[in-house]
């Protein structure tokens, strides 16, 4: 009875659990005398092998698992909404080189776009500083975790003294998380796929600077979405109508018939963090005494 009373057999929610939980047994199993048996790796319970989690067969329980730690996390943190940031990777803070440049024509291109990396850090701070109205719950900026246009809009979070998630993925460069993240949603992936699904399931706007071809891949998967229906229409945000004009003639598309001519209306540019919220502020129609 004294066990019932102190809590024991209840869970962190307050439901009633009398059976043991596998934390337990995990701690358990790793003091059991050492015999020829229990060293086995067929001994070794299934959730803590770490060798049999990574077996090809088990791709679908790692995709499930991929999908449910982030939204169980998202969920406690009573996180309901997100403002998405993609762009590149490789464009600098103002005032530091190009670390990515290859030649003398890429490191002026890059440094140029420096301007970008301080209008993410600007456009972070609006959605943070609205997100702060209900105890960022709501308008949470979220990036890919890594350095250059995803390092502003944290570092613009974090200036402002709100929370931001990073969704980072193994890759062989680029991709360490920023300092900028806050560390309690910092997440990682190995599967692209999972990871573009946590970007949109609670984006309630999407921000595109400039970037390559991940930034493009996650541009076109987007306005699908949205273009087939899969996803509402939501503000979709192009940063510099000149960047992204010469890099996609979307006009030629529209005139050679493989998209619509109304397709053009579903993304709008911007120029400056300024004009992007105004876009937001005005498809939700905010309150404008509460807006930052």
């Amino acid at each position: 009875m004294a066990q019932w009373k102190n809590g024991k057999h209840r869970r962190k929610d307050g439901s009633w659990d009398p059976l043991k939980d596998s934390s337990t047994d995990k701690q358990t199993a790793q003091v059991v005398p050492r015999t020829p048996q229990s060293v086995s790796s067929s001994y070794t319970l299934a959730y803590v092998d770490e060798e049999f989690l990574c077996r090809e067969e088990l791709r679908p329980v790692r995709l499930q698992l991929e999908l449910l730690k982030t939204e169980m996390i998202l969920a406690e943190r009573n996180i309901k909404s997100t403002v998405v940031m993609f762009g590149g990777a490789r464009i600098p803070a103002p005032g530091e080189a190009a670390w990515a440049a290859k030649n003398d024509v890429q490191k002026t291109n890059l440094e140029n776009a420096s301007i970008y990396y301080d209008e993410a850090r600007k456009f972070a701070q609006l959605c943070s500083k609205r997100a702060l109205l209900s105890d960022y719950q709501e308008f949470v900026v979220v990036t890919g975790g890594g350095p250059g246009v995803m390092e502003a809009g944290n570092r613009g979070a974090t200036e402002v003294g709100a929370p931001s998630i990073g969704l980072n993925i193994v890759l062989p460069h680029e991709q360490a998380p920023n300092p900028y993240v806050t560390p309690e949603l910092s997440f990682n992936f190995h599967y692209f796929a999972i990871r573009k699904m946590h970007f949109l399931m609670r984006a309630k706007a999407i921000t595109i600077f400039p970037g390559g071809f991940g930034t493009l891949d996650e541009f076109f998967e987007t306005i699908t979405l949205i273009q087939t229906k899969r996803m509402a229409p939501i503000p979709l945000i192009l940063f510099s109508r000149e960047f992204w004009e010469d890099i996609i003639n979307f006009e030629a598309l529209a005139a050679f018939g493989t998209i619509a001519p109304a397709d053009l209306d579903l993304f709008q540019f911007a120029e400056t963090a300024e004009e992007a919220w105004k876009i937001i502020e005005d498809f939700y129609d905010l309150n404008d005494e509460a807006a930052p």
